[in-house]
């Protein structure tokens, strides 16, 4: 009975592993239009009815993520046999079936734009839109460098603009720039990392080799400073000041200074940054700063409404 029970289990775990749950929490961003319209009394947005629409929408991205995960690791099955730690992945491993791993990919990214085309055409247009990228890029664009990390940082700007699209909102386009920079910032650390890796293991990555360390040193430099001007320009600019009847929006810059140099910190003295979402999720500091952030631009708001 203990080994019927236990040989359930396992298929189970597997299955949730494929999922990778851990990676959900980069579709918080789709309530990036929801955080800052609620604040915009020009939108005439309602709590609850803003958080019934983009609630569902973050939802159904974490469906159509899952799968292209899936069809991610279906792909890169050989390759990651080679990986120190993506080798015990359930399809690396062979306690998936490939064809078994493929119908839940495809029930996943069908069934999520199918339920997003009831729920909001647009937002199953972008959606949509997000899956086509995500398949270009696991079949050809990640094997080439510098496209492949832009392609990582454009999926979390159709995040945002789906957040955006189910509400009815616009989004200031800083604030996507600003979404962009920062996928940006944190792929590149992770390229950074894997380079690290394959220098001293085998190469699991066919872009890596097209990838120098000094130049990802460099390009970590620009964009980190890139992303903390973006975000400076965002809060002090006419426009949000008009929109939200404040100039101190800018009193959050710090709050972003310091999550960026957290994440420097961990990736050159921990040597850490190859588990972005990880670190999102376990780094005290952050999580900390994160909260410090959302409540003072919240009590900022709050306070000039």
């Amino acid at each position: 009975m203990s080994n019927s029970i236990q040989s359930q289990a396992f298929p189970f775990r597997d299955i949730l592993r494929m999922l990778r749950p851990n990676q959900w929490t980069k579709n918080a961003v789709v309530f990036a239009a929801f955080f800052f319209a609620f604040w915009d009394r020009s939108q005439n947005l309602r709590f609850l009815t803003g958080l019934a629409a983009v609630l569902p929408a973050a939802l159904l991205f974490c469906l159509v993520s899952s799968g292209i995960y899936i069809f991610n690791d279906i792909i890169d099955a050989a390759a990651d046999r080679l990986h120190p730690t993506k080798r015990f992945r359930p399809i690396a491993a062979g306690r998936v079936a490939v064809p078994t791993a493929a119908r839940l990919s495809a029930v996943l990214i069908i069934g999520g734009l199918s339920v997003g085309w009831v729920f909001n055409p647009s937002f199953a247009l972008t959606a949509g839109s997000y899956v086509a990228l995500q398949l270009l890029y696991t079949l050809f664009l990640k094997r080439v460098a510098l496209i492949d990390v832009l392609i990582i940082a454009a999926g979390f700007v159709l995040r945002a603009v789906a957040g955006a699209v189910v509400l009815g909102v616009q989004i200031s386009p800083w604030l996507l720039l600003c979404a962009f920079l920062l996928a940006l910032f944190l792929a590149l650390c992770k390229r950074r990392h894997e380079k690290i890796i394959t220098n001293s293991g085998p190469d699991v990555r066919e872009s890596l080799a097209k990838y120098d360390e000094r130049l990802l040193d460099q390009l970590i430099a620009i964009i980190s400073s890139a992303t903390i001007v973006c975000y400076s320009i965002y809060t002090l600019s006419p426009s949000t000041i008009e929109k939200f009847k404040t100039a101190r929006l800018g009193l959050t810059i710090p709050f972003v200074m310091f999550g960026i140099f957290r994440y420097l910190d961990l990736v050159y003295r921990h040597e850490k940054g190859d588990r972005p979402e990880k670190i999102l999720l376990t780094d005290i500091p952050i999580l900390v700063n994160l909260a410090l952030y959302v409540l003072s631009a919240a009590a900022i708001f709050a306070f000039h409404s």
